[in-house]
């Protein structure tokens, strides 16, 4: 008998307030087709006003719950990845089992930026092999619209907020490629390119949160080659290759990188998960976001053998693969 971890729900959350490229024009010299032809994003979704992360965590987390048959209750944990909560500390977590009712259990914070998700994701699934948990609700949550210097053309109009969660349960498996849940994973980060993405600001320097800075070419060249090289590796210890893979589920950051990294995997853009259009980037809410609408929209079924990747600052990055 394998102990495996498997994914018994999704859901998401997006803000109502839609912004689309648009309505950049006014403020910025920049233009609706300038931002499509270098991002490919066309809207992204903007939080409310007082709209929180931990309160799109706690709707996202209610929707993947209902989507399991599950309860707070049932639930032993909860990993919530962001890089903007609501304070310094407490968790996040701790407000989304407050938040859920859940009076059990632990909660707990990760923050690895764009490539969150993936990480919260392989912290659950060891937690559920270990022992530790049979039930983990994972969840990425961003409001990179707090972060935003709106003066910066070359960074703010990438950005959006939202919130994905899924529910992760322990499961007997064969042992086998053919099992239902996670096969495998890959995680990286490298120190000496944390100026390529970071934010200005922090605790222990300014004492303010900060605004993000970003140098993208150098950024995109180091995201291709790390995103096919990390995916590669996940499937490679789980003893598969590219042409297994059903759907790629990546990190929504800009087109151009996603269509690049899907062609060194040679994996048609066909049987990629793309989102970013409608979203923009999310940051460790892209990966949850896109499973969602991913099963919504009917394209992952279970069964399918999905990879997922991400990068962000640090920089850090990784990939699973997972059975759906």
């Amino acid at each position: 008998m394998t102990m495996r971890a498997v994914i018994r729900g999704v859901g998401h959350y997006l803000p109502e307030r839609v912004v689309p490229n648009s309505e950049f024009e006014a403020t910025l010299d920049t233009t609706d087709e300038w931002i499509r032809s270098r991002s490919g994003i066309e809207r992204r979704h903007f939080a409310a006003e007082g709209q929180t992360t931990s309160a799109m965590a706690i709707t996202a987390a209610q929707r993947a719950l209902a989507a399991a048959g599950l309860t707070p209750d049932d639930m032993d944990a909860v990993i919530v990845a962001t890089s903007t909560p609501d304070l310094t500390f407490p968790s996040v977590a701790t407000m989304v089992q407050d938040g859920l009712g859940m009076t059990r259990g632990f909660g707990f914070d990760l923050q690895a930026v764009c490539a969150g998700f993936v990480f919260a994701l392989t912290n659950a699934n060891a937690l559920i092999l270990s022992g530790q948990a049979r039930r983990v609700l994972v969840i990425g949550a961003e409001t990179f619209s707090r972060i935003m210097d709106w003066t910066d053309r070359s960074t703010c109009v990438l950005f959006g907020d939202g919130a994905g969660a899924l529910v992760l349960e322990a499961a007997e498996g064969t042992g086998n490629t053919a099992d239902r849940g996670i096969l495998a994973s890959d995680l990286n980060s490298d120190g000496r390119y944390r100026d390529m993405l970071y934010v200005d600001g922090g605790v222990s320097t300014t004492g303010t949160s900060g605004k993000l800075r970003m140098q993208g070419n150098q950024l995109f060249r180091q995201a291709v080659e790390k995103l096919a090289s990390t995916a590669e590796t996940a499937l490679e210890r789980a003893g598969l290759s590219s042409a297994d893979v059903d759907w790629i589920v990546p990190h929504q950051a800009n087109l151009r990188i996603i269509t690049a990294t899907a062609q060194r995997m040679d994996v048609p853009m066909e049987r990629v998960v793309v989102t970013l259009q409608d979203h923009g980037n999310t940051s460790a809410a892209s990966i949850p976001l896109a499973l969602s609408v991913g099963v919504a929209r009917g394209q992952i079924k279970p069964g399918d053998l999905i990879v997922t990747e991400a990068i962000g600052g640090g920089l850090a990055w990784g990939a699973v693969v997972l059975r759906w």
